[in-house]
């Protein structure tokens, strides 16, 4: 495999990983980032993202001299030059939040391209990696004018908590060009040791696939959620029905465990994203809308669930109820709070006057906890603290932490006999015998041992 000569623009979860992993494969990588401060400490070794063996990978490249930190993209493009070897691919890691109306916010994407298009040799590929609405690349194009510069749309597929092997492990590599295919293929080629199948194509589907696939997982979970409240109500156990459906190989396992909903930084901001773009071509994408609005009514479902199990109603109140909140971020494995839907639960328990005392296993000595605000939830230092005089515990994240608590520790904490665990992630025997009842999703409610 030729080594190329790659400037990663943002660093992110998508943009350090790019760039880490490129540099592990081999290829001379400079990442730039416009925060000095983040810049100087990634050229120290030190990063601050949760991430298994990103910091490895990132020590590994800048020991091996293949990885580099600068300030800007423009010196990226300079530093590079300065070696005798100039950019080659040039990839575009940049945040596109969520805007007004659902539609991605693409500024900083054309700051990039703005600070970059002069500078940039000719044959570079600039290559837009982040997720961005269909037509990105034409526009990126546009922005560019420079017709010896081609575009290229690829995808990422990465999951925080496994971001490192994913880029390493991945299922497929799409990229997508209306350039020339000659650009496709030479983005292609920067994975080649990977050996993963690659689909070749044009730009617009190259950014649908991102959609299309996260979309369709969302559409995954709220249907897993939505069967599992009528697990509830016909007596069945919905964690027997999806073990029967997901043998099935049209279905899989993944994906089928129901939860307090679906959040993070990407579905959200995709499934939205996904309705501007139907909506710009007058199309109702309804079933999309749908999963939408079947989380969010997952959300009040579990603030029903805590309701009816501290005061034996679904319309009881929760005024001054003291509640420990277990999990905080939006998946185990990371310190993200980005549309945490444990958070979107706390927020509706507050709104009903609940007091909330949250312990996160991610957010132990990580600066993340800074933007939580302390009106909504007041951090615990450990579960044992949080569960002190809590009238329920609510077990919002999937962390396996939670498993091996003693759970005879945390019901003597407790005021309340109930934990309500959101995620199906619990023995109920054990907490049975801790002397609690629990109360999971789409199954049934197993009551404490001796009443």
């Amino acid at each position: 495999m030729f080594a190329r000569t790659i400037a990663v623009v943002g660093t992110g979860y998508v943009g350090l990983t790019t760039g880490a992993c490129l540099a592990s494969l081999g290829h001379r990588v400079v990442c730039a980032d416009i925060d000095e401060q983040k810049v100087a400490a990634l050229s120290r070794g030190e990063i601050s993202i949760r991430e298994p063996g990103l910091a490895e990978l990132v020590g590994e490249g800048l020991a091996a001299g293949r990885l580099s930190f600068v300030v800007g993209a423009g010196q990226a493009l300079k530093e590079l030059e300065t070696e005798g070897k100039p950019v080659e691919v040039l990839f575009l890691c940049v945040p596109t939040p969520m805007g007004v109306g659902g539609v991605a916010d693409l500024s900083a994407v054309e700051a990039v391209v703005e600070e970059v298009r002069d500078a940039m040799p000719a044959g570079c590929v600039v290559v837009n990696k982040s997720t961005v609405p269909v037509g990105t690349a034409d526009r990126t194009a546009q922005l560019l004018e420079r017709p010896d510069v081609q575009v290229a749309s690829n995808p990422e597929f990465l999951r925080e908590g496994s971001a490192v092997h994913d880029f390493l492990n991945p299922d497929r590599i799409v990229v997508g060009s209306n350039s020339s295919p000659d650009a496709a293929e030479r983005v292609a080629a920067l994975y080649a040791r990977l050996g993963a199948p690659t689909v070749l194509t044009d730009a617009a589907s190259a950014e649908m696939i991102k959609y299309a696939a996260n979309c369709f997982l969302a559409m995954k979970l709220s249907y897993v959620n939505a069967l599992a409240e009528l697990c509830e109500r016909v007596d069945a156990d919905v964690a027997d029905v999806t073990e029967g459906m997901g043998y099935d190989r049209r279905i899989g396992q993944a994906f089928l465990s129901p939860g307090p909903g679906w959040g993070g930084s990407c579905l959200p901001k995709d499934t939205h994203a996904l309705l501007q773009v139907a909506d710009s071509a007058d199309f109702e994408f309804r079933l999309v809308r749908a999963s939408i609005d079947t989380n969010t009514r997952q959300f009040r479902r579990m603030v029903d669930k805590v309701r009816l199990a501290v005061t034996g109603s679904r319309n009881g109140s929760l005024s001054r109820v003291r509640l420990a909140l277990f999990g905080l971020t939006f998946k185990a494995g990371t310190d993200d709070l980005r549309d945490s839907p444990a958070l979107g639960v706390a927020a509706l328990l507050r709104q009903a006057g609940a007091e909330l005392v949250g312990y996160d296993p991610g957010l132990v000595d990580s600066p993340a906890v800074a933007g939580l605000d302390p009106r909504l939830v007041t951090v615990a230092d450990d579960p044992y603290q949080a569960a002190e005089g809590a009238q329920a515990v609510v077990v919002l994240t999937e962390w396996p932490e939670f498993r091996s608590l003693d759970w005879s520790r945390v019901a003597a904490a407790a005021d309340g006999a109930t934990v309500v665990d959101t995620r199906n992630l619990l023995d109920p025997a054990v907490v049975r015998r801790a002397g609690l009842t629990w109360t999971g999703v789409g199954r049934p409610t197993i009551e404490a041992a001796g009443t």
